[in-house]
């Protein structure tokens, strides 16, 4: 593990007011902000986002998730969400060695395949039932369009029908001219390993399976449980948001 290079899990969790991040990461935090300073209050809101979508997904019978690119435990982690159901975490962050829930993976979304067939995945989870799979702010970290389609699509056709796919990512599509072009030169010198995609390409990881309302909104709006006024609002930055189910 090289603690001088920024992790995007422990970005995250120095965001959300976590403990577990070194100086890059909250060097790495810093540099974002100072150019989006909504970014924090986005990746709160997208915390606050995870918490809504487990909840939803409990009521509708789910008691079984995995939640890959869960990055360092922080107030309001799944099990903690849903206590009695079951829940697998995946991360490739070295720094994470206890989690909670039923089992800890140390793999990587890029492959699936190592993923589905880890035995504790299938001893702590069910896969004939359905299953909560948790994408949350992970996907914009694979950069390659085709594996991020790929890597979704496999995991999908592993779970049973009723199964429920939530993912969050970010986007530019409420940004002007200037916000891209902020962006798009902080990408390319590597200030920033977000690679933000439009509606329409996060879309297409849902084809075949039956989006619930109110469909592809921001993070803040998904369910939301406070007043307008609280939400982040920004021109620049933004986190959509997106919950499907599996036919059955």
């Amino acid at each position: 593990m090289d603690t001088s290079v920024p992790h995007p899990a422990r970005r995250y969790n120095y965001w959300l007011g976590g403990t577990r991040h070194f100086a890059a990461d909250r060097e790495s935090g810093d540099a974002i902000a100072a150019a989006f300073p909504v970014v924090v209050e986005l990746a709160r809101a997208n915390r606050a986002f995870l918490g809504r979508a487990v909840t939803f997904l409990t009521a509708q019978g789910v008691d079984q998730f995995l939640d890959i690119g869960c990055g360092l435990p922080a107030p309001g982690n799944t099990h903690e969400v849903a206590p009695g159901a079951r829940v697998v975490y995946v991360d490739n962050d070295p720094l994470i060695t206890d989690f909670g829930g039923d089992a800890f993976l140390a793999a990587d979304l890029r492959d699936p395949e190592a993923i589905l067939a880890d035995p504790r995945l299938r001893a702590a989870l069910d896969l004939g039932s359905p299953v909560g799979l948790l994408l949350v702010a992970v996907l914009h970290f694979v950069h390659d369009d085709d594996r991020v389609a790929a890597a979704v699509r496999r995991l999908v056709d592993a779970l049973a029908p009723g199964s429920y796919l939530v993912v969050t990512h970010g986007t530019m599509d409420f940004s002007g001219p200037a916000g891209i072009s902020a962006y798009e030169q902080m990408f390319a010198r590597g200030g920033t390993d977000v690679r933000a995609r439009s509606r329409s390409v996060i879309l297409g990881w849902f084809d075949g399976l039956d989006i619930v309302e109110p469909g592809i909104v921001p993070v803040s709006e998904w369910r939301p449980e406070d007043a307008p006024a609280d939400r982040p609002v920004s021109d620049d930055l933004g986190i959509y948001s997106v919950v499907a189910r599996k036919p059955v």
